[in-house]
């Protein structure tokens, strides 16, 4: 889109603008879960993504999808509600344990799509991996044609867990989908009854979707800078939380936006945190806290690992569900020296998940997004991560599933098993339950905050294997948030409400208020962010630069004229010189050309005069031009001209002069003119 409009003004490096609200930044905010945030802020017309986190505790309302039948599962009574029964909708609620399941494909809740249309989105920023999981929701079959862009391990990353998400849910299909229970939520008990937006939830998207909207995503690396559109500079920095996690710094001539989420101050495996690229912000956008904020990350681990010991030496086996990547680096590698530590170095270990090869060999060929140990590892050289020489010492083994060739041949108890889905709603993670649920031996570690471990475990009850709750996440904490936020020292911080209230499981715990101020939001609020645009920058073309001639009209102050076209594209402003400009700018219209006036129009000689008249010099002027009978009167200050035969007067004040005349109107434009004459003018 170009606009061309000639354009005369002493303003050549800024321009001011009326429109208010088109320059007013808005923040919209589509998600209500805190840990994976989507949010859109509107700028210049431009409609920005952060982050597009899917909420996947929808999936626990469901039942859980075994590789094989399970009779139990299959044997589950029909729940009925106790009023206005419909028959239709007879088998697809189960219930188990006082809690009531819906028996379809598990479905999730998408950000919310009504507040901006997806296909209006110019660009998508992502953070990290787990802040991705919504994108193929986002980018297909929703018109979007805008651009993402992430690091290079959050895309990787990113498409190792999408596609295993897909390959888990693909690989138990349902035979049907229930609807009918969303008509009818005022009947059923918690927590079915209180599903937010439950009939927009979805089911899981294809692996073409995930293709294609992969396929969209543009790869920058920390500190690179990106243009989007003219409006800002996008400049990702190392969070510290995981591998290529990035905070966005946005900034213009004028105004420099943060955009802090999933990050950690804590020494673990990616590169240290950047504080310094986020200091002293205009607003600094803050989210991505802790889920489990009253516990310490290296308590968890080591109480982990004691866990998996304890359970070895009774003769059972360990399940830790977990992601394809992430923390279950750590675990490898902490969890192998514990239990080398204790005696039990020849406990066998089984990483499994349809990308658990390309997860496990991706990480090693990361060194520039790790921490320098991890880094000097590389250098040596040597593997950053241990569990590369696990593997080769078949410490360590990894399959796509537990079906999987020669899985059955090297399996053997007790054993230690890391595998998916961390929900217990589908994966095989779900087989192990089934096998292992009924020996009080056995036990299950869970390590993941994202789901509550007693709701994940309810369609599962009664179960005699032990369930340890160790959630390892290294995410801020609130004391390391308002540490942060003191020392980046943003002049306004916004963020999720429920961060300035006290935490459910700690009342101590909440967002101080800092002396700046602090702007809250709530799940599918719109709030306006402190930041009005009245200025904006205008280049000049080098050609029409070399042309300007300043003159002095003060002390100090110099004045220049400049004639030429205005161009807007890409809401970058430009002043060309005036009819080459839109005659030479190729892809113009001929409309376009024909309403630009002409270079004689454009150029006509235009003076500004400037200065202070001299009365003396003036009367002589006026004598010149045939005036006379003129009488000179100082009152009060004010000086004043009588030309007695032209019945006028010519009154003098600090910075404005008045011609009053009662005879002809040729005879005030012949007094102007002779005025404009005794005045300086360029």
């Amino acid at each position: 889109m170009q606009n061309a409009n000639c354009f005369n003004s002493n303003q050549v490096a800024e321009r001011r603008h009326s429109d208010w609200h088109f320059f007013e930044m808005r923040l919209y905010c589509l998600s209500g879960d805190l840990a994976k945030p989507c949010y859109i802020i509107t700028f210049k017309g431009l409609r920005i993504m952060l982050d597009c986190g899917l909420t996947e505790q929808t999936v626990l309302n469901f039942l859980p999808l075994p590789f094989v039948q399970s009779l139990k599962l299959s044997n589950l009574p029909n729940f009925v509600p106790s009023s206005d029964h419909d028959p239709q909708m007879d088998g697809e609620l189960k219930e188990c344990c006082g809690r009531v399941f819906v028996d379809s494909v598990p479905e999730f809740n998408l950000p919310m799509d009504k507040m901006l249309d997806f296909s209006e989105l110019d660009v998508i920023l992502i953070s990290n991996y787990l802040n991705m999981l919504a994108l193929p929701y986002i980018t297909e079959n929703t018109g979007f044609k805008g651009k993402v862009y992430a690091t290079e391990p959050t895309l990787q990353i990113g498409r190792f867990f999408l596609e295993e998400l897909v390959d888990y849910i693909e690989v138990s299909p349902k035979a049907c989908t229930a609807r009918l229970w969303k008509d009818k939520l005022h009947l059923l008990p918690s927590p079915l009854s209180e599903a937010f937006r439950a009939k927009k939830w979805r089911t899981i998207f294809s692996l073409k979707d995930v293709q294609g909207s992969l396929s969209k995503v543009t790869i920058m690396g920390y500190d690179e800078k990106l243009d989007i559109l003219g409006a800002f500079i996008a400049t990702p920095v190392s969070s510290g939380y995981c591998l290529g996690s990035s905070n966005w710094v946005l900034s213009t001539a004028h105004e420099k936006i943060c955009y802090v989420s999933g990050s950690s101050t804590l020494t673990t495996h990616p590169r240290p945190i950047n504080q310094s690229a986020l200091k002293h912000a205009d607003v600094l956008i803050m989210t991505g806290l802790t889920q489990a904020p009253t516990v310490n990350p290296d308590t968890k681990l080591g109480e982990l690992c004691m866990n998996v010991a304890l359970t070895i030496r009774n003769n059972g086996s360990a399940l830790i569900p977990c992601y394809p990547s992430g923390v279950v680096y750590d675990l490898f590698e902490c969890l192998t020296q514990n239990l080398e530590n204790a005696g039990l170095n020849n406990v066998p270990m089984f990483f499994i998940s349809p990308v658990a090869d390309s997860s496990l060999a991706y990480s090693n060929i990361l060194a520039e997004w790790l921490s320098s140990a991890k880094q000097n590892k590389v250098y040596l050289p040597d593997d950053p991560f241990p569990h590369a020489f696990y593997l080769r010492n078949s410490k360590l083994k990894h399959y796509n599933h537990v079906f999987s060739e020669g899985f059955s041949k090297d399996f053997r108890q007790p054993c230690v098993v890391f595998c998916g889905h961390p929900s217990l709603r589908f994966g095989d993670a779900v087989h192990f339950i089934e096998m292992w649920g009924n020996n009080p031996n056995n036990s299950i570690i869970f390590t993941e905050p994202d789901f509550p471990y007693l709701q994940v475990l309810a369609p599962f009850q009664p179960l005699a294997m032990k369930a340890f709750y160790c959630p390892i996440d290294t995410s801020l904490n609130y004391q390391q948030a308002n540490k942060l936020i003191k020392e980046l020292k943003p002049n306004v911080l916004v963020i999720p409400d429920a961060y300035t209230k006290p935490h459910p499981t700690a009342p101590n715990l909440f967002i101080e208020q800092p002396d700046k101020k602090i702007i809250t939001f709530k799940c599918g609020e719109i709030i306006r962010l402190p930041l009005k645009r009245k200025l904006d920058r205008i280049y000049i073309a080098s050609e029409l630069a070399q042309k300007i001639t300043a003159r002095e009209v003060a002390a100090g102050v110099s004045l220049s004229t400049l004639t030429g076209v205005l161009q807007v594209k890409d809401k970058v402003h430009c002043i060309q010189p005036c009819a080459d400009s839109i005659k030479d700018e190729p892809g113009t219209s001929g409309s376009i050309t024909a309403m630009a006036p002409s270079k004689e129009d454009v150029l006509k000689n235009v003076k500004y005069e400037y200065g202070t008249i001299d009365v003396d010099a003036l009367m002589k002027r006026l004598a010149q031009d045939g005036f006379s009978n003129i009488k000179m009167d100082r009152s009060g200050g004010n000086l004043t001209l009588q030309l007695v035969n032209e019945d006028t007067t010519i009154k003098f004040e600090d910075n404005e002069t008045h011609i009053i005349c009662g005879g002809k109107p040729t005879t005030r434009l012949k007094l102007r003119d002779t005025l404009l004459k005794c005045l300086q003018s360029f």
